[in-house]
């Protein structure tokens, strides 16, 4: 019997074998089906996809065969991946010098017929084989052994798309702790912003009281501006904490509430001051979803419709349909309308109509990206259609029982 020889690049081969992260893992149906398929083409007992390590060859893909891995030396494929360039065919090994004394020749009678096609990755280096074996002597046709070689193309290409997905994880596994971090860090920060803004507004309002008698109408208008900037920033916080503690709720359970007991709970919080009515749907409907997640969102569009509403009257209709799959809503107010070249990027992080609300106040582009975050999370959509001084109408759908996160 002869042992293999050792390429002469083994360590770079090597190290681009276990580059691939493949070695020891568990079986794949991509794999087993080119095996099967070889061993079908080729009309063998057995098909392999070997792996040539530093003292084994691992089978990633076995077909007709119990074993997992068997000694290097005793490996028909470390012969094969010497010769890279070509099939290595042993028509009967045991009249080859070469093997006619290997235990898997003359003890098991295992590997009678063999036929390798080496893998070669993108480097040019020889991974291992895509191989066909049986325990009686064969011969393969032209056609067999050009099938042979193009199912050791996909193997390949098997191989360069898993590492690619493993690498895209490793990604996504780093980009999810960033995320992480910051979220925390704006959750800190804003937390941290809170209070000092709180006591910004409580001395301006402390010091206008105590210098009532001797302030003039510029230094007043300085005091609301103090006063209106720190109520700004102050949204502006709700808003990023919101946004990133969107995750949160959306983990929440489904429970089952009527809808515009939810409407009217969000009213009271917004301490809406203007003229200002909304119609509710009729009857109230009753509802099975994420109650956290859907009062995030009315907030959002009811606050909306309320700040960027230019009319003496403040009007909102919100609509409720459903079927068996989805629940639908509505809500139309009469406000100043979004700009048709504006609809697209509403939803964008940070992005904003450029418009100012009735306050002369301007957006910060972070309420509707969580809006539009929230519904996606309950398996929803959302989509708005507007005119210009007339109307704006959002229109959502939500999946039934909160299905969308249990997927």
């Amino acid at each position: 019997m002869v042992i293999p020889a050792t390429p002469t690049n083994e360590s770079f081969r090597l190290e681009a074998l276990r580059a691939l992260g493949i070695l020891d893992t568990h079986p794949e149906k991509e794999f087993d089906e080119i095996t099967s398929l070889a061993a079908y083409l080729c009309d063998t007992q057995i098909a392999l996809i070997s792996l040539v390590d530093d003292h084994r060859q691992w089978f990633k893909s076995k077909h007709g065969l119990g074993i997992s891995e068997t000694p290097r030396k005793y490996s028909f494929c470390a012969h094969a991946i010497l010769e890279p360039e070509q099939p290595f065919i042993i028509k009967d090994a045991r009249k080859d010098d070469r093997f006619f004394d290997n235990p898997l020749t003359a003890e098991e009678e295992l590997v009678i017929f063999y036929a390798g096609v080496p893998l070669i990755d993108n480097n040019g280096f020889p991974l291992g084989t895509l191989s066909v074996i049986d325990p009686n002597p064969k011969e393969l046709t032209s056609k067999q052994i050009e099938s042979l070689k193009s199912l050791a193309n996909q193997v390949v290409i098997l191989f360069e798309l898993n590492r690619k997905n493993k690498d895209l994880e490793k990604m996504q596994g780093h980009l999810q702790q960033k995320n992480e971090s910051l979220k925390e860090f704006a959750r800190v920060i804003s937390h941290d912003l809170k209070m000092p803004l709180a006591n910004v507004i409580t001395t301006s309002d402390l010091l206008k009281l105590k210098l009532a008698d001797d302030i003039d109408q510029e230094t007043l208008e300085y005091f609301e501006y103090i006063k209106q900037s720190s109520f700004s920033m102050s949204d502006y916080i709700n808003d990023v904490l919101n946004h990133y503690e969107s995750d949160t709720i959306t983990k929440r359970k489904p429970e089952v509430f009527l809808f515009n007991n939810l409407i009217r709970e969000i009213t009271e919080l917004l301490s809406i001051e203007e003229d200002f009515s909304i119609n509710f749907p009729d009857p109230n409907p009753e509802v099975n979803t994420n109650k956290s997640a859907l009062k995030q969102i009315f907030f959002n569009l009811i606050g909306n419709s309320i700040k960027y509403n230019d009319k003496q009257h403040i009007e909102i209709i919100i609509r409720f349909s459903e079927d068996d799959t989805f629940y639908y809503f509505s809500i139309t107010d009469n406000g100043m309308g979004i700009p048709n070249d504006k609809i697209a990027t509403i939803f964008d992080l940070f992005n904003t109509a450029d418009k100012t609300d009735r306050n002369g106040n301007k957006g910060n582009g972070i309420g509707l990206c969580t809006v539009k975050k929230l519904i996606e999370s309950l398996g929803g959509a959302i989509r708005v259609t507007s005119k210009v001084g007339s109307y704006t109408t959002f229109e959502i759908s939500i999946k039934k029982e909160n299905e969308a996160l249990l997927i």
